[in-house]
């Protein structure tokens, strides 16, 4: 088969698949294919990325139901990862004036309730726990798109994006918190970032493609 011709039937075959989507399942967050950042504004200047590298979750959805969804995410704090961290500096955000780690090892997020917002689109109202306190937070996410059971391996895969943004300090999070009128310190402003892959129950036959 000439090469041209065996990349359009590839490319064709996928389209159709994401055509169909998976049917209601509980899929479980891929570690390999999930990344979760935060930033913060650092005196002014520029907003610091870290994130956290130790994530577990469930997604119980029905694609045909957005709505319906319920999400459960938990977060291992001792995972936090920075970039090149100068001597001690990753100890001192895991310590009392930050995360307090020893104190509050996990970060919890549970969805509420999800309003579609677009076709591919959806507002995810949720419980957020860290440090200790739970506040209410509100993802935007973006379906990415999937793969069907049998596709490319036995199980479904669903791909999202989201963000989200709260105040540290409505976590007990206060110290470095500029000073009102000023930019010397670390921002009170959380920006979340969200790249993820869920996969599914592999015993879950696939849905058929409409033609």
């Amino acid at each position: 088969m000439r090469l041209p011709l065996l990349i359009a039937l590839l490319c064709a075959t996928q389209l159709s698949a994401q055509d169909a989507l998976p049917p209601a399942q509980t899929f479980a967050l891929d570690p390999s294919h999930t990344s979760l950042t935060f930033s913060v504004n650092h005196i002014g200047m520029s907003n610091y990325t870290a994130g956290f590298d130790t994530l577990e979750g469930t997604l119980q959805l029905d694609p045909a139901d957005q709505a319906s969804a319920q999400l459960s995410v938990t977060v291992n704090v001792a995972s936090l990862d920075l970039p090149t961290p100068p001597l001690g500096f990753r100890e001192e955000l895991l310590g009392p004036n930050f995360f307090d780690a020893d104190q509050f090892p996990q970060i919890s997020y549970v969805s509420t309730g999800v309003t579609p917002t677009g076709d591919t689109t959806a507002d995810i109202s949720g419980d957020l726990t860290l440090h200790g306190m739970t506040q209410p937070v509100i993802l935007q996410a973006t379906f990415n798109g999937n793969s069907l059971a049998g596709q490319f391996e036995p199980h479904a895969r669903i791909g999202f994006s989201a963000t989200g943004a709260f105040s540290r300090t409505a976590f007990g999070m206060g110290y470095g918190v500029p000073a009102e009128g000023s930019t010397m310190g670390v921002g009170d402003l959380v920006t979340v970032r969200i790249e993820t892959e869920w996969t599914g129950d592999q015993t879950v036959e696939a849905a058929p493609v409409e033609q």
